[in-house]
């Protein structure tokens, strides 16, 4: 849009944002940290919302008085990024990498990392987000790298970083572990079978454990199995087998008749031997039953089948029983070699073909298909494996404690996250599975000695070329294969070798606090006033991303949290409440929008349509509603202002002043009520109740305060009531930019500099003037509101036209005493009703008729059978009868049967209907009722009102300066013509003119006025 382009080059030439921060120089410091986004994607919605409420937090603390620095980084490393080149070079997998290079492979990733930068660069500056893209941090630049070394090696020290064998959650697509809080992130539901097999007891024909397994996959991987010691379970006899089982499952399990045998104990069972259901790996200590406590008879069948590569419990119990460790399946997801029938296949499509397998050996008992929810890689999508191998663990368990009670320290929004999902997480903590077998990222800094396996992890490039064994530049890059090149010497004179792995780009994005600023290398100033951060912002998936690798970084490196509050944003939804995704095709470009309706309208939506915290139905009708209610709403009154400014050269550094009418302090009252309800509201992060605040106070200024005052704005000459117009509406407007500033900055900026000649944006943040603030004004003129919304109601329920003029109005407020209040603004109503009369009573009772109907709901278990004797009863009452039983709230009715029956208000429904032409209307604190007869007199006024319209509509067509007095031609019939004639004051007073001729002119526009057909010419 136009106005937002001259703004932003406004912004760019005058240097505001850098002014922003400088003149908060030496004053109290807000601390905002960025998450890094990669830019080898393109922003979607759901960025739009998190950059549109960091920069909406940053702008508010800015006006409130703090220096808000504002450092934008860049998510450089990691899988997205290769799986990008994979695709951008045709290959696939490791080992196809390692074929083409990795040093050029590294050299592609860089070239591809910053793809979408300038993509990036133009949504961030056409939003209007005000962060510093001229020195962001950058997760891959060796000064980032240096200060994520330094961690790593602090933590090392500490003895928290080790190297494991463990079963870790593994992509067999990428070939790499991941870590308990990147498996969070991307769990599916999923259609999968579980299967009951038969294990063979050695030395016994025919009997059977019946073991279950949701993953038939790992069946050719079999070891053991195993029960809990202290569990009974049953032999049982069905047909020709005997099988073996948990006795609480066994009516579950068990189909058709079988026959109980003997009851034991599972510590009877252990260290039976048993055939395995598949002999492809060999085993010399193994395929016996063994004791397990996590074994349950809840599910399955008490008996569970154990694989050490692929579970947790089931690697830990065959480490606790010293049996053989097998793993059949290869880095690629596929089954090895040995495992002739599926050798090569993928294991996670095998389940059918395991399940066959079993049926042709007669070692199938039972398969099932049951949803769940599987874990998928939440980089390519791949569902994930159960792995055991060699890793790199940070010991996060040692440090669980702390973690947790510096959590207790952060104000959540919303605030359930804390305990809630983000709490459980932490209850739940693994030790941190850092290492990755993979090549773009910060390398693991250990270098291990092939002699005595001593570790070191230099904490530092000085440190690395003091240890190294050879010349190692000071320019030297942190990266794969150039980092692999370098030998330490170890203390034993040994040589020490660095670790393949890269790490889990979490960590890099954690350590952002101190590595944006390089420390400890450098700026240990600025890091300090920089840390903890006063708040964080992110999507709610970074609950267990960003959040999560902040705090325990932080945690393990300074015992501190990083951050004192997070706010925690909900996901875009389509207007159908379905995520948003370009493959369903429903997924909204935000820089699209932008270009539609306005960066303004694009954030007013995202702020004031729902709280942040939830979840977000959204479309492009929520954007085009916020442009047209509150957006041009704001704009009109201000062109309305600077309209009328300019024609009577009213100047606010030399006119303001005035005497105030009572409409210019109820408004002045509303602005300081409103300033200091949205105040309230942001320093509770109510971004969304402050907006509404702002809204509700937007069409009060513009469709009362202004539509009240025109008449004051169009007098001729600068009368003190015109004086104070202006006054009042500049200090309105002046206000209202500053207040709406973080949420709208372009249309405030350009509203505000036009106004004060500065930039809103390095303005403080409006107070509220109390001696302003008039509750009881504000109260009554609320009263008048409601009272006119009734009417209008009323009118539009009828078909009348406010245009045409009625007779009278009653008002009857359910509060008598504050009747005499509101006989002041009776002329108001009046004005704005266009109604000849108000009145305002105590009491109604003879102005309307009462109806009572049966509440069926709450009378029919009463009164059973006799609902219709008692309804017929109730349609003949008279209204004495009626008026008695409201008065005393019962009524006794005697039945047919003898039976007398006592009905209560709960019973009825009360039908008010007004009488002898009125029609009624009834809010939560007044009834009105309105005459609605139209009387001859009336209705030609009524026609007056409307051949107005007509004239007003015309000038505006011809774009006629709206104080410039005309000449108006009328061509109408007779009868018409005199009544245009008698009513001449009240088409004068409406009207901007010099003489009125009733005679023909050439090209006279013709128009309907209540279906009369008028034609008119305007001489200018």
């Amino acid at each position: 849009m136009e106005r937002e382009l001259r703004v932003r080059k406004k912004w760019e030439k005058d240097r505001t944002f850098e002014r922003s921060i400088a003149n908060r120089e030496g004053r109290e410091t807000y601390v905002f940290y960025e998450g890094p986004p990669t830019a080898n994607g393109l922003p979607h919605a759901g960025h739009a919302l998190g950059r549109t409420i960091k920069d909406f937090v940053a702008r508010y603390k800015t006006m409130s008085g703090y220096q808000v620095l504002r450092k934008a980084g860049w998510d450089t490393h990691g899988l997205p990024v290769e799986l990008e080149v994979e695709k951008q070079l045709n290959i696939r997998g490791k080992d196809q990498i390692e074929e083409y290079g990795i040093e050029k492979f590294i050299q592609k990733c860089k070239d591809s990392v910053f793809e979408y930068e300038n993509e990036w660069k133009q949504f961030t500056t056409a939003l209007g987000y005000w962060v510093d893209m001229e020195d962001p941090y950058i997760t891959l630049n060796n000064e980032y790298i240096e200060s994520v070394w330094n961690i790593l090696s602090s933590i090392h020290e500490k003895g928290y970083l080790y190297r494991g064998h463990r079963v870790v959650p593994y992509c067999p697509h990428c070939e790499t572990s991941l870590s308990s809080h990147e498996v969070a992130q991307g769990y599916k539901d999923v259609s999968d079978l579980s299967v009951t097999a038969k294990f063979r007891l050695k030395g016994r024909t025919d009997e059977y454990l019946l073991g279950w397994t949701t993953t038939p996959w790992t069946l050719p991987g079999n070891i053991a199995v195993a029960v809990n010691p202290n569990i009974n379970y049953v032999r049982v006899r069905q047909g020709l087998d005997i099988l073996v089982l948990a006795e609480s499952l066994a009516p579950a399990v068990m189909k058709g008749k079988y026959e109980i045998l003997d009851v034991m104990k599972g510590k009877d069972l252990v260290g039976l031997s048993y055939e395995p259901p598949f002999n492809y790996a060999t085993v010399s200590n193994g395929h016996k039953i063994l004791g397990a406590d996590f074994v349950t008879d809840t599910s399955g069948t008490g008996i569970v089948h154990i694989a050490p590569a692929h579970g947790e419990d089931d690697y830990k119990a065959i480490q606790d029983n010293q049996f053989d460790y097998v793993n059949v399946v290869d880095s690629k997801g596929r089954y090895k070699e040995y495992v002739t029938p599926l050798a090569g296949q993928f294991v996670k499509d095998c389940d059918i073909e395991i399940i066959k397998m079993l049926s042709k050996q007669n070692l199938l008992f039972d398969k099932k298909k049951y949803e769940h929810s599987y874990p998928h890689c939440w980089r390519c999508d791949s569902p994930l494996l159960y792995y055991a191998m060699k890793g790199w663990f940070i010991k996060t368990t040692a440090v669980k404690e702390k973690i947790q009670l510096n959590n207790q320290k952060v104000q959540w929004f919303p605030s359930h996250m804390k305990e809630g999902r983000f709490g459980n997480f932490l209850d739940n903590m693994v030790d941190w599975n850092i290492g990755r077998n993979r090549y773009w990222g910060t390398p693991l800094n250990v270098w291990i000695c092939k002699e005595c396996g001593k570790e070191k992890a230099p904490n530092s490039i000085k440190e690395l070329r003091e240890l190294s064994a050879g010349e190692v530049p000071e320019t030297i890059e942190l990266h794969k294969p150039y980092v692999d090149k370098v030998q330490l010497t170890c203390s034993c004179g040994g040589t020490m070798n660095r670790t393949s792995e890269v790490i889990d780009v979490w960590f890099d994005s954690g350590s952002m606090p101190f590595a944006q600023y390089h420390y400890p290398f450098e700026n240990n100033g600025t890091f300090k006033k920089q840390f903890p951060a006063d708040v964080v912002i992110e999507g709610v998936d970074q609950t267990r991303g960003w959040f999560y690798s902040l705090l325990a970084v932080s945690t393990l490196f300074t015992g501190q949290s990083p951050y004192k509050r997070v706010l925690s944003l909900g996901h875009i939804l389509d207007e159908n409440g379905q995520k948003m995704s370009k493959s369903k095709g429903n997924a909204l470009n935000p820089t699209e929008l932008i270009n539609e309706f306005g960066a303004d309208s694009l954030r007013w939506a995202l702020l004031a349509d729902s709280s942040p915290w939830n979840n977000k139905r959204f479309s492009k009708k929520t954007v085009s509603h916020a442009k047209s209610k509150v957006i041009d709403t704001l704009l009109n009154v201000y062109s309305f202002y600077s309209m009328y400014a300019e024609i009577d050269q009213f100047n606010p550094e030399r006119d303001l002043g005035g005497t105030r009418t009572t409409l210019d302090k109820w408004i002045l009252s509303r602005l300081n009520t409103v300033i200091r309800e949205v105040t309230r509201s942001l320093e509770e992060y109510d971004i969304t109740k402050g907006a509404r605040s702002i809204s509700l106070f937007v069409d009060e200024l513009s469709n009362w305060y202004i539509r009240r005052s025109r008449q004051r704005f169009w007098s001729s000459g600068m009368t003190d009531d015109k004086k104070s117009a202006f006054t009042t509406l500049f200090i309105v407007l002046k206000n209202l930019s500053q207040l709406m500033a973080p949420y709208i900055p372009f249309v405030t900026e350009d509203i505000y500099s036009n106004l004060v000649k500065d930039s809103v944006h390095v303005s403080d943040y409006p107070k509220p003037d109390e001696t302003l603030i008039n509750e009881h004004l504000e109260k009554e003129m609320d009263a008048v509101l409601q009272i006119i919304e009734l009417t209008r109601s009323v009118r539009n329920t009828a078909g009348i036209k406010t245009k045409q003029p009625l007779a009278k109005l009653m008002v009857i407020p359910t509060d008598a005493s504050i009747l005499s209040e509101l006989q002041k603004y009776s002329f108001i109503i009046k004005e704005e009703m266009n109604i000849k009369e108000v009145e305002f009573k105590k009491d109604y009772q003879d102005l309307l008729q009462l109806d009572l109907k049966m509440n069926f709901s709450a009378v029919g278990p009463k009164l059973g059978k006799s609902v219709g004797e008692v309804k017929n009863k109730l349609d003949k009452l008279v209204p004495e009868e009626i008026a008695k039983f409201i008065a005393k709230r019962e009524m006794q009715l005697s039945l047919f049967s003898g039976e007398t029956i006592t009905l209560t208000m709960d019973d009825v429904l009360i039908e008010k209907k007004g009488r002898d032409g009125y029609e009624l209307s009834e809010g939560s604190k007044f009834l009105i009722l309105l005459d609605t007869t139209l009387t001859r007199g009336l209705k030609e006024e009524g026609l007056v009102r409307e051949f107005v319209r007509s004239v007003q509509t015309y000038r505006k067509e011809l774009n006629l300066p709206v104080d410039l007095r005309a000449d108006l031609y009328i061509q109408a019939d007779p009868w018409l013509e005199k009544i245009l004639n008698e009513y001449d004051e009240l088409v004068q007073r409406n009207l901007i003119l010099n003489e009125i001729h009733f005679e023909s002119k050439p090209a006279m526009k013709s128009f309907k006025v209540e279906g009369n057909e008028i034609k008119l010419y305007i001489q200018s």
